[in-house]
């Protein structure tokens, strides 16, 4: 997501203002003085009630105001940094706000929570926020805003190449081609920072997997895809079946493909691993004779960010505790008619953007939610209808495995009764499992 035309160096500055209120008013001036058409005071108003509906800090002392407005424009972006940091009540004393990323976009932007979801993925990395606040003046700021914003870190920590891993890149091609294989994907987060790959040329489409936010055009190896999967695990390709998903999902692979995975152990800067994966094979069960793997109402990044959530609450809990949860997207009419509310709806009379799971400051609010009991109910748009749902549908005839528990149960019925998908979060074992026409598949090791 390339966002750097949409900054300018005249809309970067240093605050003055010791309140959010003042350095909203500050960039508004800044951004109202290059395009007239926009209000100053109904921009302002639009950008405080949004934070007293829902808190748009992020954490290591950077806030991220948005508003939606009609204008000529998609997008426009404002920056200011404090030196001395703003008196924010969404944030903890001990760290105030140091960056104020402002974000103004137009009414009709369809994009907008994919917009918003990328920025916050980026401010959330630590060494890029640091190297922002740190930079010695607005020019080096500026350079770092717009390397970072174009999709580039602002300080890559590049892997050398060495000999054994381009030795291995090519016997890969090799056993693929002799394997008749039609892709090839390449685990990047094998190596520690940012994986730059020996320079090598193969015919097969190639796919790079990483858990870092990145464009398979930032790579000397020219990457024809990029997947984005985050992986708690160390171990050799952890995220190999949930990449196969999300590519499933968006088209990038299919049923009939075979793919040579090369990778290796997280962070040791080596590869050492092949595998091949027939994808019909492995997805077999979880099809049961049905060719479509996603519900036709479902959008293929919002199953990707609630198995991002999932995943993150299978492995962080809440409040050092271990959650369980269950997730149900898609068929939403139907759906509705096989639940019921076990305690009154904490989402509704919400906007639907604000409840959408695409918009980076649900996450918080999903995971403080996650300790009710029911399912969370998630249309295939990505917007939250309820949560603590009561699955009833019926389903006699099926059998789970021993050791799971009544949430495991009601996946597998919901998933059967209505085109859905369910995904299930075991606070015993840690587990993240998707259900499918009431077929079970694993995405996460047990802990």
């Amino acid at each position: 997501m390339r966002l750097d035309k949409y900054i300018s160096r005249s809309r970067v500055i240093d605050l003055g203002s010791a309140d959010m209120e003042g350095a909203l008013a500050e960039l508004l001036n800044l951004t109202v003085d290059r395009f007239p058409d926009l209000n100053k005071d109904s921009l302002l108003k639009g950008l405080l009630r949004r934070e007293d509906t829902m808190t748009t800090y992020l954490g290591l002392g950077v806030a991220l105001p948005h508003v939606r407005v009609k204008m000529g424009r998609r997008y426009i972006l404002a920056i200011g940094r404090s030196h001395y940091g703003i008196r924010y009540d969404g944030a903890m004393e001990s760290e105030p706000v140091r960056l104020v990323i402002m974000l103004i976009a137009d009414e009709k932007a369809r994009d907008y929570l994919q917009v918003l979801a990328a920025l916050a993925r980026l401010l959330q990395e630590p060494d890029f926020v640091n190297g922002l606040v740190q930079a010695p003046d607005l020019g080096v700021l500026y350079d770092r805003l717009f390397a970072g914003f174009g999709g580039i870190a602002a300080k890559p920590v590049a892997a050398a190449p060495s000999r054994v891993n381009g030795v291995v890149l090519r016997e890969a091609e090799k056993i693929a081609q002799g394997s008749r294989c039609t892709k090839l994907m390449v685990f990047g987060d094998a190596f520690a920072g940012t994986f730059e790959s020996p320079k090598w040329k193969t015919t097969l489409k190639t796919i790079l997997v990483t858990r870092n936010l990145t464009e398979a055009g930032d790579h000397p190896a020219r990457f024809d895809e990029t997947i984005q999967v985050r992986s708690f695990s160390s171990q050799r390709m952890a995220q190999l079946r949930s990449a196969v998903l999300v590519g499933l999902t968006r088209g990038l692979v299919t049923f009939n493909d075979r793919i040579c995975c090369v990778g290796g152990l997280a962070g040791s800067n080596q590869f050492d691993t092949i595998v091949v994966v027939d994808v019909e094979k492995e997805f077999q069960t979880l099809l049961s004779g049905h060719a479509d793997l996603l519900p036709a109402d479902v959008k293929p990044e919002v199953l990707e960010r609630v198995i991002a959530v999932a995943t993150e609450l299978a492995v962080e809990g809440r409040e050092g505790r271990p959650v369980g949860c269950l997730f149900v997207v898609g068929d939403i009419k139907k759906v509705e008619k096989l639940t019921k509310p076990l305690v009154l709806n904490p989402f509704y009379g919400y906007k639907e953007e604000d409840r959408n799971i695409l918009n980076p400051f649900m996450d918080e609010t999903i995971k403080e939610f996650s300790s009710i009991d029911g399912a969370f109910v998630i249309r295939g748009d990505g917007v939250v209808e309820a949560a603590g749902a009561l699955i009833q549908a019926p389903d006699s005839n099926h059998a789970l495995p021993s050791g799971l528990g009544s949430r495991h149960a009601a996946a597998a019925a919901v998933s059967v009764a209505a085109d859905c998908i369910a995904l299930v979060v075991s606070s015993s074992s840690g587990q993240v499992m998707l259900f499918r026409r009431g077929v079970m598949m694993p995405l996460t090791e047990r802990r």
